[in-house]
């Protein structure tokens, strides 16, 4: 098939000839970076057979269209992660792929913006009995007036922002002095809304799925742990230190790993979890739930990712592995899936 695989780009005007040279060199590991996600996706497009259009987009949204009216892919691969370096910004592609007519993968732009919106999924979960923290928000310059009705320890996050971007040691509050200097520190550096939720100590575990409706694929369960020799229990969040930085998840001795064993009843709570939440939420072709696991067994929903890094090496791509869909595979997979759903339209 022709495919176009569609993205952001810091290169300013490369064609996509340009990229797939990028995507040459990266590949053969002429650099000491690992490959970004586009190239190795489109790699693995070009590993099945076939013909693969690479179309980064770094100011002109509108080449989107350009390219692919002058191309006439079978399908568009969205791998767009942000526009403008705006995590925020990502529904663009969705939408004018949308408009555009063009069949692509991956979630609409309905999902994209809900759940981006940590507190608007929150209020879709637990409408449908999805446990999730209680919360309050924060408008960009509303100040803390005075102290929520909700248990501390808090945790303080950017409203709309993912892969841990904005959490810290200091995100974790105690008390209305510190919640109220935590807000206004993401107010500044983010220049959004803040939320404050329940802090919910347990296991943080990662449910990846690929498919949809009946054909949905809940994988298997990675989970994010902390050498208890080399953190202290206040360390123990999912900073975005503790995700992305190598240096510093090897000092801590913090690895992403397939979960430990889970009780039977909290693995069947967890696939009607995920199932419920991709259909509520109108996730499509693949996605991935953020759980917390308590000692007591209670299963807490603290975000969905309609748009998660699917890199070689990585949460999802790990978990398909460990599923049976090496790499390339795993990337048919949601082609596959995505043709399947306009099929039956």
């Amino acid at each position: 098939m022709r495919i176009a695989v569609v993205f952001d780009t810091p290169y300013v005007r490369w064609a996509p000839e340009d990229h797939h040279r990028q995507m040459t060199d990266e590949i053969a590991g002429k650099f000491d970076y690992e490959p970004e996600m586009e190239y190795q996706v489109a790699h693995a497009l070009e590993e099945r057979g076939h013909e693969v259009l690479l179309i980064g987009i770094h100011d002109d949204p509108r080449d989107v269209l350009d390219r692919c009216t002058e191309w006439k892919p079978d399908v568009v691969m969205n791998c767009a992660e942000s526009f403008h370096g705006e995590e925020r910004l990502d529904y663009v592609f969705a939408s004018l792929l949308e408009a555009g007519g063009y069949r692509y993968t991956g979630s609409p732009p309905l999902a994209l913006l809900v759940t981006r919106d940590k507190a608007m999924s929150k209020k879709v979960l637990s409408y449908h009995g999805i446990q999730v923290p209680g919360f309050i928000t924060y408008r960009p310059k509303e100040e803390v007036k005075e102290a929520p009705n909700l248990r501390f320890p808090l945790i303080v996050k950017p409203l709309g922002m993912d892969a841990s971007a904005g959490i810290a040691q200091a995100s974790v509050v105690e008390d209305v002095k510190a919640l109220s200097d935590r807000v206004g520190f993401v107010h500044e550096r983010f220049d959004q809304a803040a939320i404050a939720e329940e802090f919910i100590t347990g296991r943080e575990l990662y449910a990846s799925v690929v498919g949809n409706d009946e054909g949905l694929e809940i994988l298997p369960l990675t989970e994010l742990v902390f050498d208890k020799e080399k953190t202290e229990p206040e360390e123990r969040i999912a900073t975005q230190s503790a995700k992305w930085d190598i240096p510093y998840r090897a000092r801590k001795g913090i690895r992403n790993v397939f979960a430990r064993p889970v009780s039977g009843a909290a693995r069947e709570r967890i696939d009607q979890i995920c199932r419920t939440a991709c259909r509520a939420l109108w996730l499509r072709d693949y996605g991935r739930i953020d759980l917390r696991l308590t000692e007591e067994g209670e299963i807490w929903v603290l975000e969905i990712n309609a748009n998660p890094f699917i890199s070689q090496g990585h949460e999802i791509a790990n978990a398909a592995d460990k599923a049976g869909m090496p790499y390339v595979k795993f990337i048919q997979r949601i082609v596959d899936e995505a043709l399947r759903r306009y099929e039956h339209a």
